[in-house]
């Protein structure tokens, strides 16, 4: 499936699970779209199956559950290597995301959570025992998200 197998009635249900999966039914999201409760389910799986929806997972304020740093990494890893060692950075203790960056010297973006700089340090270190540069550290003050606007249709 590509972007253009995805039609109207994805998108609002793209759209139905990213503004709050948990308290979305499948009957709720068919009377959005004005289609049947099995429709939504069967477009659902589909979506799943062909890892457009990759999962579900909490929206988690770590300041508020004692984690107050967030930074940002930003790294350079060989080229070719770079895609490769994202689930090796995963792996790493207070790690919570990884992004692969295709445009400028940084190639990675890591973001790394913890209570102190005690607990972001040892992420950089193990980042350069990795072979990566670490070429700037940012500290994040606050972080929200919203729904893609396109799939609201």
């Amino acid at each position: 499936m590509n972007g253009e197998d995805i039609d109207n009635v994805d998108k609002a249900i793209l759209h139905a699970l990213q503004e709050d999966a948990r308290n979305s039914s499948s009957g709720d999201i068919a009377e959005r779209t004005g289609t049947s409760d099995s429709t939504v389910r069967k477009r659902i799986q589909r979506l799943e199956a062909d890892d457009i929806i990759k999962g579900y997972s909490a929206d988690v304020d770590y300041q508020q559950s004692g984690y107050p740093l967030r930074m940002l990494l930003f790294c350079t890893a060989p080229i070719p290597d770079r895609g490769e060692l994202i689930d090796d950075i995963l792996e790493i203790s207070g790690v919570v995301s990884v992004q692969e960056l295709v445009t400028g010297e940084q190639n990675l973006l890591v973001t790394a959570v913890g209570e102190s700089d005690d607990d972001i340090t040892p992420v950089a270190q193990e980042l350069l025992d990795m072979g990566l540069t670490v070429a700037d550290e940012v500290l994040v003050r606050s972080h929200r998200t919203t729904p893609f606007d396109e799939f609201d249709s």
